[in-house]
């Protein structure tokens, strides 16, 4: 069982994952929606491993993983993208993104992401 921070400007999205998490018996220890609540929250709750959206209004996902992998080395990064944002999912990846899964979400896909980066 793993703390899972969810940071998405959809609430729909953040509904949707906090299901298939605690349906696998994660707890979702916070919620955001942007990249300043992003690291706000890591901040504040060390959480075991983030869930992030790429596109958000004030802060990016992408610039969200930067500063928080510039201050937790050590952090677990999941990126959230829509179809055709393979470019942005490719610069996550290389800012320290572990990670992704693509929207609509798939309860296998995303389980086998989670599980993937927290071992």
């Amino acid at each position: 069982m793993a703390r899972i921070l969810i940071v998405d400007d959809a609430k729909f999205m953040r509904l949707t994952l906090t299901n298939i998490l605690m349906k696998a018996d994660h707890e979702v220890v916070g919620e955001g929606e942007n990249g300043l609540d992003a690291i706000r929250l890591y901040r504040e709750l060390q959480p075991d491993l983030v869930t992030l959206d790429i596109t958000m209004p004030e802060m990016s996902g992408l610039e969200a993983v930067k500063e928080i992998k510039k201050e937790y080395p050590q952090a677990k990064i999941v990126m959230c993208s829509a179809m055709g944002q393979q470019r942005m999912v490719v610069e996550s990846i290389e800012a320290g993104a572990k990670d992704f899964i693509v929207k609509p979400f798939d309860e296998g896909r995303v389980l086998e992401a989670i599980n993937r980066v927290l071992n």
